[in-house]
């Protein structure tokens, strides 16, 4: 599965930060200076981005009205609808597979011989990793804030392949963090993913399966050097990369934005 990771960094290249963007705007009348600054996490990171009108945590990831379809009751679509819900957020908004790169709420509600397939890799992969989630390298990142913002689609369809039938969920969402270096007062940065992948619903021996399949996540800006299973990111006074990105810049904010192949693409700024 290619990973496209987008890097802001070095001389002539679009910059990833703006502090103008992270402040309040306007004129202090002369003489007249604020006692003392205002604590970080009253400032809005997400101000100056289109993250700003996004909805918040789990609110982002809504999904379609459930009918029946695919040999499937309303109700089991309503049931897969909801599982596919809580993956998404134990991928991308639980902390503890964020921070502390455990993501033991998302293996909890894998299907038993998908779940099994995801510890190996989580344990013998340590170049890539399992794919699913969204994982900071140890000691890299920290929230700046405990909101977290995410933007897109969910849409139903049908799947049929080999004889097999199935709902199909297709996925497509932004999920925007603001993140600092641990223990750093510094301003912090906004940070994109954008996943994809689908989420197949049938039964099976009577039981309803909720199956991802095809699940794969950009990030910006993030480091084209280090594959260990980690995303890396990259900050304003971070050093410059060895392996540099490639081709034009493309928006991180743009949901229509798809794989080309690319390992490592540049990205307009965050």
């Amino acid at each position: 599965m290619a990973v496209i990771t987008g890097l802001i960094a070095g001389a002539g290249v679009l910059v990833t930060y703006r502090p103008d963007l992270l402040t309040p705007s306007g004129v202090v009348a002369e003489g007249l200076a604020p006692v003392e600054a205002a604590p970080m996490e009253l400032v809005n990171p997400f101000a100056g981005s289109p993250a700003d009108d996004y909805a918040e945590g789990i609110g982002g990831f809504v999904m379609p009205e459930p009918k029946a379809m695919a040999g499937l009751s309303k109700k089991d679509v309503a049931k897969g609808l909801e599982r596919t819900r809580e993956l998404l957020a134990a991928a991308f908004l639980d902390r503890r597979t964020l921070i502390d790169g455990r993501p033991d709420a998302f293996a909890e509600l894998l299907h038993p011989d998908l779940r099994k397939a995801f510890l190996h890799d989580l344990e013998h992969d340590k170049k890539y990793g399992p794919g699913y989630v969204l994982r900071f390298a140890p000691g890299t990142a920290e929230l700046a804030t405990d909101v977290i913002k995410v933007h897109g689609t969910a849409t139903l369809g049908t799947y049929k392949e080999d004889g097999m039938r199935a709902v199909e969920v297709k996925l497509n969402h932004l999920v925007v963090y603001a993140l600092r270096r641990p223990r750093s007062p510094g301003s912090p940065i906004r940070f994109v993913a954008h996943s994809t992948g689908s989420v197949l619903l049938y039964r099976e021996s009577g039981r309803l399966v909720v199956w991802p399949t095809d699940w794969g996540t950009s990030h910006a800006p993030a480091s084209c050097d280090v594959h260990d299973g980690f995303v890396h990111p990259v900050y304003d006074d971070s050093p410059p990369e060895k392996v540099q990105p490639s081709g034009p810049p493309v928006d991180p904010y743009a949901l229509e934005e798809e794989d080309d192949g690319r390992d490592c693409t540049w990205t307009e700024p965050t």
